[in-house]
């Protein structure tokens, strides 16, 4: 139930007939876990977190560098060398206190990862490798929990949204390969709003999964050029041998 509170912190959104009080309940009752707290779960975080979503798991494993702060806009210069989850829960503590944050500063790997994923009902994945992301897109499919995935390179970002019962296939279906790309921001750079886009985005997903909103989104490539303003779409279609979400 919401209390007087809640109706004057999220009084904005309770307006919109699309999520109003039932959609705001059902984002106070959720879960969702946020694999990577870097440049794109940054914005995702404070905006789940300011949306009012019940219980936030903060996954990350790395420490604040000074490289960090150009786009990953949840941490301070202070904070450099403290670990990334623990500083995320303190400062999103500080933006909402009603929400419950559970920093979990290990790798999402093996049984870490399964019990995360089990524990949440929607997953963002706004993790920097080929292997992490296949994990989760994995691990999803197998606890038949929804995924947002995004990434973010030099002035291009991509979103993906898939979810059961997988008729458009899985993130592996579109990237069967595990290999890691020539092209990363670590080699070739990146810009802090653009990820910024890409994160509120998957925040933007997220809740509307959560309210229930009917989306168009699900299934579909979203490609983001960030110099000329323009998105590019693709459908996406099930990869009928694919080892993951084909036996689903």
């Amino acid at each position: 139930m919401l209390n007087d509170q809640d109706f004057l912190r999220y009084s904005r959104q309770l307006l919109l007939s699309e999520v109003n009080t039932e959609g705001q309940e059902r984002l106070k009752s959720a879960t969702v876990l946020v694999c990577g707290i870097g440049g794109l779960g940054s914005p995702a975080a404070l905006y789940l977190a300011a949306a009012g979503v019940g219980t936030l798991l903060l996954a990350d494993y790395d420490l604040l560098q000074i490289s960090n702060l150009q786009r990953q806009i949840l941490y301070k210069t202070s904070e450099i060398g403290q670990l990334k989850a623990k500083i995320a829960t303190q400062n999103l503590t500080a933006l909402n206190p009603n929400i419950l944050y559970i920093s979990l500063p290990h790798k999402l790997e093996g049984t870490w990862l399964d019990q995360s994923v089990s524990d949440a009902d929607l997953v963002l994945d706004c993790s920097d490798n080929m292997i992490t992301r296949h994990a989760i897109n994995a691990a999803c499919i197998q606890f038949n929990k929804p995924l947002i995935s995004a990434s973010a390179i030099g002035f291009n970002g991509q979103i993906l949204v898939i979810s059961p019962p997988w008729k458009n296939g899985c993130y592996a279906c579109l990237f069967p390969s595990k290999q890691e790309k020539q092209y990363n921001c670590r080699n070739s750079g990146v810009l802090g709003p653009l990820v910024g886009v890409m994160g509120s985005l998957q925040a933007l997903e997220a809740i509307k999964l959560l309210c229930g909103i009917s989306t168009s989104s699900t299934g579909k490539l979203y490609l983001f050029d960030g110099i000329l303003l323009k998105w590019q779409t693709l459908r996406l279609s099930r990869n009928t041998h694919c080892p993951i979400c084909s036996v689903s």
